[in-house]
């Protein structure tokens, strides 16, 4: 399973550096090629969204099923593995959360980044015709 996590994690990473690149002010030169490349990529990033709730099913079920360690019941290791398991599993969540988020907000600037250059257009093309 920790193949699906790097996945995961080089996704949210890329996602994080586009969403850095698209907000960082004074690069209008780059910001055409970089808009067109980013909307060429939501739709495969679109797959983050399932993938997502497969994992989080995932933790979901290995945290039902996981056994129960009680102070009195379990030996030293079997604890501290016990705790390793719940850190991961918050860790992993989390890593999951991140992703989601992320995308919801690369979407979301992507659409307001288009959304402003028709809008510049438009006053170009209205200073023009004056």
């Amino acid at each position: 399973m920790a193949l699906e996590w790097v996945v995961l994690g080089y996704t949210a990473g890329a996602e994080a550096i586009m969403l850095l690149l698209l907000t960082v002010p004074g690069l209008d030169g780059l910001r055409k090629g970089l808009i067109a490349v980013t909307r060429n990529l939501l739709k495969p990033f679109m797959s983050v969204v399932p993938f997502s709730l497969f994992l989080l099913m995932d933790i979901y079920w290995k945290y039902e099923t996981r056994p129960t360690c009680d102070a009195d019941s379990c030996t030293p290791s079997e604890s501290l593995r016990h705790q390793k398991s719940i850190m991961k599993s918050q860790r992993n969540a989390l890593l999951i959360a991140a992703a989601l988020i992320l995308y919801w907000l690369l979407y979301s600037v992507t659409h307001l980044v288009v959304k402003i250059e028709q809008l510049n257009q438009r006053v170009e093309r209205l200073k023009n015709r004056d």
